[in-house]
């Protein structure tokens, strides 16, 4: 097949640009930023477009490799943030582009599957235990109204334009090469001080472990699995995971004396106490996850130290 993905200079676009290529297919990408041609070819990406997800860039990536016959769109608002700080320009990313996306293959690429990669952001902090995903959507932040803006406009183009469409509801993926959130901060903060790891919030806050890797074969699963129905799939383990025991497994791994862990006790606004997947729907389609979080924090942690040795 030929698969764009949207985002795919990004830290989950690079892993699932190489699990398709890895299975034999060509991969074209849009994204921001500069990307010398070996570093996206080693990614799996045959043709790089530095740029904004509109008509002339998806036109310019069609006379090059042919129309799509599956799109990942990863692009976006990635953090929430950077929505509280530029929520107008959280809104471009998010819902400009899918809004872009989706009616420029209503005209070209009517045939073609769309995933789109959302966030359990959407949710909201009001639920306790696993959240299925035909739980309310309250979201708080700006980056979480948009995505959920983003799924509402995607379905509306499956419903009344017969767009093939699955949505992915990302909890907390993480792996080698994310670099934001909390395990790169906690890793640069032990880089900069080794003896403590000083965190925010009480530690007991439940959050739900996925690894890129898992992340990515899911993309996959729910590109074969796109339809007019619009299915929505969480992308999480199922397993509630505090962050207390993320940041002890973070210092017991980090290759000194582990160091004094802390937490401050205060959680910041809108933060939900847990937020953790019913995973039921795609494992009826016969996902799992295959990563330990255990082993992928000390992977994690390997990969930072090869990469950030103290100065």
């Amino acid at each position: 097949m030929t698969v764009w993905v949207t985002g795919a200079r990004g830290f989950i676009g690079r892993h699932v640009s190489k699990a398709y290529a890895d299975a034999g297919h060509r991969v074209a990408g849009l994204g921001h930023g500069a990307w010398a041609e070996a570093d996206h070819t080693r990614w799996g990406v045959a043709d790089w477009r530095n740029g904004e997800v509109s008509a002339a860039n998806l036109d310019a990536m069609t006379a090059t490799l042919g129309p799509p016959e599956v799109v990942v769109h990863l692009a976006g608002g990635s953090a929430v943030g950077p929505s509280f700080a530029q929520p107008a320009e959280d809104f471009h990313r998010s819902v400009g582009a899918a809004a872009a996306l989706a009616d420029w293959m209503r005209l070209r690429a009517p045939g073609a599957a769309v995933v789109m990669a959302s966030s359990a952001a959407v949710y909201g902090a009001a639920h306790a235990g696993p959240i299925a995903e035909g739980a309310v959507c309250t979201p708080f932040s700006p980056y979480g109204f948009h995505k959920r803006m983003a799924e509402l406009l995607l379905e509306s183009y499956a419903r009344n334009f017969q767009l093939r469409v699955a949505l992915v509801r990302f909890f907390s993926v993480y792996g080698p090469g994310l670099e934001k959130q909390l395990l790169w901060d906690a890793c640069t903060r032990l880089n900069r001080q080794p003896e403590v790891l000083a965190l925010g919030g009480t530690g007991n806050e439940v959050r739900d472990w996925l690894h890129v890797s898992d992340a990515s074969r899911l993309i996959v699963l729910a590109g074969q699995a796109a339809g007019v129905h619009c299915p929505v799939l969480n992308g999480g383990t199922g397993l509630a995971t505090p962050i207390r025991d993320v940041a002890m497994q973070l210092c017991e791994s980090w290759p000194m004396r582990p160091p004094a862990l802390t937490f401050s006790g205060v959680s910041r606004a809108g933060d939900p106490p847990t937020l953790v997947a019913d995973v039921s729907a795609a494992q009826a389609l016969g996902w799992r996850h295959q990563v330990d979080w255990r082993a992928g924090m000390h992977e994690y942690v390997q990969w930072f130290q090869s990469r950030h040795l103290p100065s």
